[in-house]
């Protein structure tokens, strides 16, 4: 059984990075067959893709290019999130998720609240 673990702090301050980290167990972050993804559902909006990682590199969303980094750490079996410079509008609960190719979502993390406040 796949399972996704967000973890990382529940609060950061403006202008500060949010750094979030996906532990995956059950299946390797390396294989081939699924993109590795961070989505975020702000409070009162839909889910918003923020990007992804695979073996062939990392894709993040426009919106948020020049201030998301994505990585991994494939020792470990985790991927990460970081967005700088973050606001108060940055506050929503983020998703690590499993992209089966050609398929659909199949696994998700159960969500991680974020709020951006000093």
């Amino acid at each position: 059984q796949v399972r996704l673990q967000e973890s990382g702090p529940g609060l950061v301050k403006p202008s500060q990075t949010l750094s979030l980290t996906c532990t995956v167990s059950g299946g390797s972050i390396t294989d081939s067959d699924y993109l590795w993804t961070w989505i975020r559902q702000c409070p009162g909006k839909g889910l918003e893709w923020m990007g992804v990682i695979e073996r062939g590199g990392t894709y993040s969303s426009p919106s948020h290019k020049s201030r998301t980094s994505i990585s991994w750490d494939t020792a470990q079996n985790q991927f990460s999130l970081q967005l700088y410079s973050v606001t108060p509008e940055d506050t929503a609960v983020y998703f690590c998720a499993r992209f089966y190719i050609d398929h659909a979502y199949d696994y998700w993390g159960q969500g991680t609240q974020v709020t951006v406040s000093s």
